[in-house]
Parts: structure tokens; C-alpha cells; sequence
């Protein structure tokens, strides 16, 4: 399965959902790669601070921020389970490749209300994909919630009513996940961070029951 993460605002988590999940699919032994399309090239520093650190590769991390993905990424996708693609923000061409390269596109949101819905021209694009890829499935899935907000709630209950509709999964505002992407580490690498590996983990699991 191809799992792109995608919105073209920045800020949402792209990097840090493509990396968890990267990481919890490896922790099950499975055979991941994750493809670091992002021009700024997060995933790429991640990988590189984790052999800095000399901590074991979970799973390989390879740049390919062009507007070829959906060429190559199937071809890449052979050798592996799992392949999961960290997306651009706001390069339209790599964008729509990316969406042609998926199985499965999932949208990062912050629970605001100007965070809960995707950019028209976010949607636009996912529209014109399914024109050529009709059973592309997309979910929004809620990141960097607060601890029981109204404002969670509500933006997940408008979501549910939208096309494409949210994840059940939701993750928290944590200060692991900052704390893992500085050392190369992962959630469920740090003391303490229970409650967040428990999240990664329920969002990799319902993630998995949507594949194709």
C-alpha cells in the first residue's frame, strides 16, 4: 500500500504522521520505505540525526521531490509492504503526482476552524485524481489535538459529514513528537510517551484496515 500525506498548508504534521507510521509498520516487521517528497526534505534530516545518533534504521528514507513520483514510487513500492509518501506543501505538480503515486491520501488537520477543512484548491486536486484513479480513498485524520477541546470535538463531528470524511483516530498535542524528530528518534523510543505510542499505534491500525 502507498500512503501519501498531503495538505498544501504547512505546519500540520505531515512529516511527523509520515515518519510514525513509517515507524509502527517496521515495528511489526514489516518492510517499509518512506519517500521524503518534500523539497525541504524533513524525513531526509530525521534519518540523517538518527545515524548521527547511531541508532538502528527502522526503515529506509529516500528524497524524490519530483513531479515523476507517480512513475517511480510503484516501482519502489515492490520491494516493500508499505510505501509512505511525505508530501509537499504547495507545489501543485509534485502534489498531483503524489496523488496519482497513492493508494491512500491522508489529509493532516489541526482542530481550528480554519485548520478543519482542506484548501479548495487541496480538494480541487484530489477531485482531478479521482478522475483518473476512481477508487483513491482520502481521509482527513485530526493531528496536534488538546486534551478533551470543544473545538476537537466539533471539528471532528463537521468532518465526519465531509467528503472525505475523518479518521476515528486522533493524535495529541505532545512534546515527545518534537522531542523524538530532533534525536532521529521515535515516540515510542522516548520514556514516558506511552500515550502517544498508543495513538500512533490506533492510527496505523485503522490506517491499515483501509487498504485497498
Amino acid at each position: 500500500m502507498i500512503v501519501a500525506l498531503l495538505n498544501q498548508k504547512g505546519g500540520v504534521g505531515k512529516t511527523t504522521l509520515a515518519l510514525h507510521l513509517a515507524g509502527e509498520w517496521a515495528s511489526r516487521d514489516q518492510r517499509v520505505m518512506l519517500i521524503d517528497a518534500d523539497p525541504q526534505g524533513s524525513s531526509l534530516d530525521w534519518s540523517q540525526a538518527r545515524a548521527r545518533e547511531g541508532l538502528p534504521r527502522r526503515f529506509a528514507v529516500i528524497g524524490l521531490a519530483r513531479d515523476t513520483l507517480h512513475r517511480e514510487a510503484p516501482e519502489l513500492a515492490r520491494g516493500a509492504d508499505h510505501v509512505v509518501i511525505d508530501g509537499p506543501p504547495r507545489v501543485a505538480g509534485l502534489m498531483r503526482s503524489a496523488l496519482l503515486a497513492a493508494d491512500l491520501i491522508l489529509i493532516p488537520v489541526q482542530p481550528s476552524p480554519f485548520d478543519g477543512w482542506a484548501s479548495a484548491e487541496m480538494l480541487a486536486l484530489l477531485r482531478e485524481a479521482r478522475l483518473f484513479r476512481p477508487s483513491l480513498v482520502a481521509r482527513f485524520v485530526l493531528n496536534r489535538c488538546g486534551a478533551r477541546t470543544v473545538i476537537a470535538r466539533e471539528t471532528a463531528k463537521a468532518l465526519a459529514e465531509h467528503d472525505p470524511p475523518v479518521l476515528a483516530s486522533a493524535i495529541g498535542q505532545r512534546v515527545g513528537f518534537a522531542d523524538a524528530a530532533q534525536s532521529g528518534r521515535l515516540i515510542s523510543e522516548l520514556d514516558g510517551q506511552r500515550a502517544g505510542a498508543r495513538e500512533i499505534a490506533a492510527l496505523c491500525a485503522e490506517v491499515g484496515r483501509l487498504a485497498p
